[in-house]
């Protein structure tokens, strides 16, 4: 089976504590794609200026934020890493002429486990988590995610953490929050037609940019790239879940290359 690529919003620590309609979602969809053989994930939070992925055989939780309900601290996921994709991931970027350093003992960061753990509670797929870079345009960025693309091929899921609107000062100011809403559509419509000219210059041709993507950094938007790029070779996007955690955090999951999981649920009702 080929792998989709997925770009999913990973919104705040909170979805660890509460069950919602999106985390029914995420589970829904780690049932759907219940037997990657590993999965290597891009995560929001962590950006390095030099491409790097984890090494570790064993995850542990990493709790890199503040101020949450002390139950969010005592949340473990461990899933297992894969020595044989890490390597792979380094053979990949090599040949694109890639440099990629292998970082262990750091632990999964909560923009890979807060989704991972939703969609496989069990931990028992491997997971190898590698670094954005916001410095890098856009179009750099996908080209990193199109030197992935052969691991679809080999039943590796490949994931985009992050979310098109991630920007929690947004909360106290109701006007912006609908401008940026107005950015997130202008996105959605143009990856349901993957025209990628205008995603890669979002910045500059997409409305109210500057209300979505927070001046501190595209982190949360970085993902995208990454994702789509993996899934150069079969351009295709598919809305899988849109909604908002508050007013400034969207919830959204993009389905990037291969048949479309909505028709796949259809006999079931739809996965949004």
């Amino acid at each position: 089976m080929t792998m989709p690529a997925l770009f999913i919003a990973h919104g705040s620590p909170m979805l660890a504590l509460e069950e919602s309609a999106y985390t029914a979602f995420l589970r829904r969809l780690g049932q759907r794609l219940s037997c990657p053989k590993a999965v290597a994930i891009f995560s929001a939070h962590w950006d390095e200026p030099h491409q790097a992925v984890t090494g570790d055989d064993v995850h542990k939780a990493l709790h890199d934020y503040y101020g949450f309900p002390e139950a969010s601290y005592q949340i473990d996921y461990s899933p297992p890493g894969s020595s044989e994709l890490t390597d792979q991931i380094q053979q990949l970027f090599t040949a694109g002429n890639l440099k990629c350093r292998v970082v262990r003992q750091r632990g999964l960061d909560h923009g890979s486990w807060v989704v991972l753990r939703a969609m496989y509670p069990e931990a028992n797929i491997p997971v190898v988590e590698l670094s954005i870079d916001t410095k890098r345009s856009p179009k750099e960025q996908y080209a990193i995610g199109q030197m992935l693309a052969p691991l679809r091929e080999q039943d590796v899921l490949v994931i985009g953490s992050g979310g098109l609107i991630h920007n929690p000062r947004l909360a106290r100011d109701a006007e912006a929050a609908d401008r940026a809403r107005q950015f997130e559509s202008w996105m959605a419509e143009r990856l349901d037609t993957w025209k990628l000219s205008d995603l890669l210059q979002y910045d500059k041709k997409a409305p109210n940019a500057r209300h979505a993507v927070p001046s501190y950094g595209p982190a949360h938007l970085s993902p995208l790239f990454y994702a789509m790029g993996a899934a150069d070779t079969d351009p295709q996007a598919h809305r899988l879940y849109q909604d908002y955690q508050t007013e400034g955090v969207s919830l959204d999951c993009w389905q990037f290359g291969g048949e479309d999981l909505n028709l796949l649920e259809a006999s079931s009702g739809s996965m949004k």
